[in-house]
């Protein structure tokens, strides 16, 4: 009990933290002079009586965290986020139930960018910029953020930096402290979104639209301010920096922040995740285009161009799309869902599976194949000229078994909910890769408002599943993380 109440007393101060970023949008609706800026003063006052209220029931309880109280930490900030970040959506539609501002909120903050509002083209600049702001905090990861932050408020980061990053790749840092990491990686960010932005304006949106869909596509969050997404803009420049924007969110940060430190390419040439990523996009999105166009969908330029976005959009599991793809020939937007849970590269804003998982996969089962036919081969799985430990390789099998279990249960569980077999099957790949509208009544044209609340509390739990990398929240229901 002591454990949960020091998590808790770290937790409170952290929600005081994020009470503050209502002010953001605050200022948007001052500046727009919306009409909601009674919506953000209250939810701050609000999440921060909530904050200052914990706090005190808990201070007596104050400890240094141990190692794995990271994993408990990890879960309840990001649901307690998720809570504080769902007041303004309460606020300022009171019709709709905590269950869909809570999904709203844990979409917005998990970067998968589904949602259940509709109107976005009249909602007040204030809340669209602030689901837009959650993309933009969740793509580096909220945790990311507090790592910088916790040591000022004497807790150690260290401890959450490994929870939140459960995959191989965990132990690569930029700098020997990890809040000059986590500086770093934000500095990368911020950069990389001001530069679409600027791009974004100079296409022709508006200011309000350039900075929301620069968060989103940094983020690989996929919100938009419009129903029809990206489709509204019918913007072939606008569509080429989103796709730019996309790729850049699902490359490694830390290989960006490389390559702006040495003023060279060569990071990106010696990643190995990037390079198979780029060519998995390519040549995806020359077949696909081919496919279209031999089907008689649309000629070759219209199909390479509206293939090239919206397979990029889910591939990187951002979410944006320009056209209705679920009307194209099943295989192709299938093929996109696949691609969710595969492309995107450790390090970066993408859920999924992650590249570096699939290039270690890849090679593991070219070996296993090899020693059919030559037993006494000794062939080592290496990545990037580096040598995977079978700790490592072991540890990668388990999760793609975990994370394949958590698809199947989630979908019959929609399935016995009522909902058709296709829309129940891709609303659980599409949240637990982060990656947005899947096909049938969660499909690009429609939002998830038509689901029932089980059904929302399902993929919610999806959503949560697959920012957290599934080990991080299954933990905690083990009997042996509890025991002494």
């Amino acid at each position: 009990m002591r454990k949960i109440l020091a998590i808790l007393y770290v937790l409170s101060k952290l929600i005081m933290l994020f009470s503050c970023t209502f002010l953001a949008p605050a200022l948007v609706s001052i500046l727009y002079r919306d009409g909601a800026l009674d919506t953000f003063v209250t939810a701050a006052v609000a999440g921060l009586a909530i904050g200052l209220a914990l706090w005190s029931a808990t201070r007596r309880y104050q400890r240094e965290l141990k190692p794995r109280d990271g994993f408990i930490l990890v879960t309840t900030l990001w649901v307690g986020f998720a809570i504080t970040a769902s007041f303004p959506f309460m606020l300022a539609r009171p019709d709709m139930p905590f269950s869909h501002a809570f999904f709203e909120a844990m979409s917005g903050l998990t970067t998968t960018g589904s949602t259940v509002i509709s109107g976005l083209d009249t909602l007040p600049a204030s809340l669209n910029f602030w689901r837009h702001f959650l993309n933009w905090m969740g793509g580096m990861g909220i945790i990311v953020l507090a790592v910088a932050i916790l040591p000022i408020l004497g807790i150690g980061g260290m401890q959450l930096y490994k929870a939140e990053t459960p995959g191989p790749m965990k132990d690569s840092k930029l700098a020997p402290r990890i809040t000059e990491t986590a500086k770093n990686l934000w500095l990368v960010y911020s950069g990389w979104t001001l530069a679409v932005a600027l791009a974004l304006k100079a296409a022709g949106l508006s200011w309000l639209d350039a900075v929301c869909h620069a968060f989103a596509a940094l983020s690989l969050g996929g919100f938009s301010t419009r129903d029809n997404s990206v489709g509204a803009f019918d913007s072939l420049p606008v569509e080429l920096i989103l796709s730019f924007g996309m790729i850049i969110g699902a490359m490694n940060f830390a290989t960006h922040f490389l390559a702006l430190r040495q003023r060279s390419l060569r990071a990106y040439l010696r990643d190995p995740e990037a390079k198979a990523m780029l060519w998995l996009l390519l040549g995806s999105i020359l077949a696909m285009s081919v496919y279209l166009w031999a089907h008689h969908v649309y000629d070759f330029p219209t199909a390479l161009r509206h293939v090239s976005f919206n397979l990029i959009s889910i591939a990187t599991d951002s979410g944006f799309a320009s056209v209705d793809y679920a009307r194209w020939p099943i295989f192709v937007p299938l093929w996109m869902l696949f691609l969710s849970s595969i492309t995107a590269c450790s390090g970066s804003t993408g859920g999924g599976i992650k590249m570096v998982r699939t290039l270690m996969l890849s090679k593991q089962s070219v070996n296993e194949m090899t020693r059919l036919l030559h037993p006494a081969a000794v062939r080592p799985v290496k990545i990037g000229g580096k040598l995977v430990p079978e700790s490592v390789m072991l540890s990668v099998m388990g999760f793609i078994f975990v994370y394949c279990m958590c698809i199947v249960i989630l979908s019959f569980a929609l399935i016995a909910s009522g909902l058709d077999f296709l829309s129940a099957f891709t609303a659980v790949i599409a949240s637990i890769n982060n990656a947005g509208p899947g096909l049938g009544v969660v499909g690009p044209a429609s939002n998830y408002a038509s689901l029932s609340d089980l059904q929302i509390w399902i993929c919610s739990l999806a959503m949560l599943l697959g920012r957290l990398e599934v080990f991080t929240l299954l933990i905690l229901f083990t009997p042996s993380f509890w025991r002494k």
